[in-house]
């Protein structure tokens, strides 16, 4: 029982990061984990270095 409560904790967990990343996505969003990464410009003007590949 202590097995499936864990993989249903995981599974809600990874649920939730992956809506957060296609919402954040979808709104444009270019580097998730950057505080400013829905404001950088389209040439990867970004101060945490979205743009840069």
């Amino acid at each position: 029982m202590t097995d499936i409560v864990i993989v249903l904790v995981v599974l809600v967990i990874v649920g939730a990061a992956s809506w957060y990343v296609y919402k954040e996505k979808k709104n444009g969003a270019k580097c998730i984990g950057c505080p400013s990464g829905g404001k950088c410009s389209s040439s990867g003007g970004c101060s945490c270095g979205c743009g840069e590949k």
